[in-house]
């Protein structure tokens, strides 16, 4: 158990991080992503993707559907369901993770002293040392795509959950052409389904619709663009979206807030 000491200096760290530290980077690719950075309130918003949250210096406020405010150090929720956080101005990250890599069966070991609130497991405890050390920016950017490989290789040995390859070959093929729009039906012949059939199939191993998993993959490739040094207009049409407007409003559907403030280009990776 922590002594006041040690608290105070945590502290003191998650105050230098906010201010004159790093103050937020995003990373894209190979099939995770990560945000690490200072937050304060987001709206509820729910991911077409499985998402790890984790308070890189304490605790922080979460909101799982209709439940009541929780205090938390980690949690990982579903492939759409909604939730909204608190932060404060403290540092979070959060981690997603693609279908076509592992579920949500990856992401549950990694809370700790966990219990389930409308579908999500929140803990006070879990893995958030290796987050919170790319954060602090003690390991080259470049090291950041194989440590998050790692640390999804370590929780899979416990995960379970299986996706039907099927499925993961339409997002295989969704991660080498985003902007390509072929309807449903097509997607589906593809494969050898009914559409009806694979739009079941789908929601049952992703979690949401393959029309809103597939805007969330288009969203990402924007963010992508961005944090590559793209600005926000260029990102936008070439992720394939009608114009810096529309990129807007999915941003924030996503993410409960605006996307210059869930955003940083000067810090990615």
């Amino acid at each position: 158990m922590l002594g006041m000491g040690e608290l105070r200096r945590l502290n003191e760290r998650a105050t230098k991080a906010a201010s004159s530290g790093p103050s937020s980077f995003w990373h894209v690719g190979g099939g995770r992503s990560l945000f690490a950075g200072p937050l304060h309130h987001n709206d509820p918003h729910r991911h077409s993707v499985p998402v790890y949250l984790a308070g890189l210096y304490g605790t922080f406020r979460l909101r799982i559907g209709s439940s009541g405010w929780l205090s938390c150090r980690t949690a990982a929720i579903p492939a759409g369901v909604p939730y909204e956080f608190d932060m404060r101005g403290e540092p979070l990250a959060v981690f997603y993770l693609e279908p076509n890599v592992a579920g949500i069966d990856t992401l549950t070991p990694l809370v700790g002293d966990g219990r389930e609130v409308n579908r999500a497991l929140v803990g006070h405890g879990g893995e958030f040392v290796l987050l919170r050390d790319l954060y602090e920016g003690r390991a080259s950017r470049r090291c950041i795509g194989p440590a998050l490989e790692d640390l999804t290789d370590f929780s899979s040995r416990r995960a379970t959950q299986l996706i039907d390859p099927r499925v993961s070959r339409v997002v295989e093929r969704m991660h080498t052409n985003f902007a390509r729009l072929d309807p449903a039906a097509d997607v589906a012949s593809s494969i050898g389904l009914s559409a009806s059939r694979f739009q079941h199939l789908f929601t049952e191993n992703v979690g949401v619709p393959f029309r809103r998993y597939r805007a969330w993959h288009r969203l990402r490739a924007a963010i992508h663009e961005i944090v590559g040094g793209s600005s926000f207009t260029s990102a936008a049409h070439a992720a394939g979206f009608a114009d810096q407007a529309h990129f807007a409003r999915e941003f924030r559907r996503t993410f409960g807030a605006s996307a210059s403030r869930g955003i940083s280009k000067a810090n990615c990776a």
